[in-house]
């Protein structure tokens, strides 16, 4: 839906050339560069007319607004890729965005575009990457962007740790249709600048049952940190006749300890009826159970590791809790 005035070229008005001018711009959000505009006839003076009449604005180097007022989103991103070329992409938090991995912000437009391309970042509106693997990353989407697998590993790449890179890239594969195989194919064939093996222990870990950020920072932080047995995730345990699924069982290794994960910030009143029933099933089998919640884990797992070896001690468990970075 248009949202501000467009001003028409006068070149573009005596050419009998409106119905074309306005499928362009109403493709690209009301932007335009300079070569389509020497497509049309437009000459620079014509321009530098429009821009100190103010009808249009200048957005960035070769890209004109043809209305006046801040562009919207969709004017930015179709700016940010008219400057980019016609190979230039959606890539990074941008990509993240249009695939509703990540919550719209108002930050520049992330592109990246061919090693070949002489495109560079523009202060405030839009950051220029390069990428050797340019031709396989994209999909042709509308607005093109990098794939999904792609996208998360950009992302993944970016952040400031290893440890939060891990953990992001976990997010994005439990939280939306991101998948493990794929991303791990995008490391082996794009491999990342930083944090490898912190992106493949994330695809592990997801291989492996983990479903959120609570359960990574269990698996991690408690368990293998610790020096605790490893449990088995996301074991399927029937309670009246409905199959429910249990965070983490140690029956593998022995011991009958059933962990549950609770990452709710709010409880609801079918949840909590749902994990009455599991508790009485497991006190009913005769099984240990304990609970964790993010808020538990985050501000001190090693304590979460000393109930767990208590209750594994209890049951039979014989090894020694061995101490963390954050224990010493």
């Amino acid at each position: 839906m248009r949202t501000t005035q467009r001003s028409v070229p006068r070149e573009v008005l005596d050419n009998d050339r409106v119905h074309r001018w306005e499928q362009l711009l109403d493709a690209q959000s009301g932007m335009v560069h300079t070569g389509q505009l020497a497509a049309f006839g437009v000459t620079s003076e014509s321009i530098r007319a429009q821009v100190e009449g103010r009808r249009w604005n200048g957005y960035v180097r070769s890209v004109y607004a043809t209305f006046t007022g801040p562009p919207p989103r969709e004017s930015r991103i179709a700016g940010a890729l008219l400057y980019g070329g016609s190979s230039a992409i959606l890539s990074h938090r941008t990509a993240a965005e249009e695939w509703r991995m990540l919550v719209v912000t108002t930050g520049p437009v992330h592109i990246t575009v061919p090693y070949t391309s002489s495109a560079v970042s523009q202060p405030d509106e839009i950051v220029v990457h390069r990428s050797r693997a340019h031709p396989h990353i994209a999909v042709p989407s509308v607005p093109p962007r990098t794939t999904r697998a792609d996208t998360a590993v950009d992302l993944a790449v970016a952040a400031v740790s290893a440890r939060e890179a891990m953990v992001l890239l976990l997010t994005l594969m439990t939280d939306h249709p991101v998948r493990p195989v794929e991303v791990e194919q995008r490391i082996v064939e794009r491999p990342p600048r930083r944090y490898r093996r912190a992106l493949l222990d994330a695809v592990r870990l997801v291989r492996d049952g983990v479903q959120s950020a609570l359960e990574e920072l269990f698996a991690t932080r408690v368990e293998l940190a610790h020096g605790l047995p490893t449990g088995t995730r996301q074991v399927p345990v029937v309670v009246d006749g409905v199959t429910m699924w249990e965070d983490v069982t140690y029956d593998a290794s022995g011991f009958a300890l059933t962990v549950r994960l609770d990452g709710r910030t709010h409880i609801r009143a079918d949840v909590a009826f749902r994990d009455r029933r599991r508790d009485n099933a497991a006190e009913l089998a005769g099984r240990a159970r304990l609970v964790f919640g993010w808020r538990d884990l985050s501000a001190d797992p090693c304590a979460g590791a000393r109930e767990v070896a208590a209750v594994l001690r209890r049951l039979g468990w014989t090894g020694r809790l061995a101490a963390c970075t954050s224990c010493l």
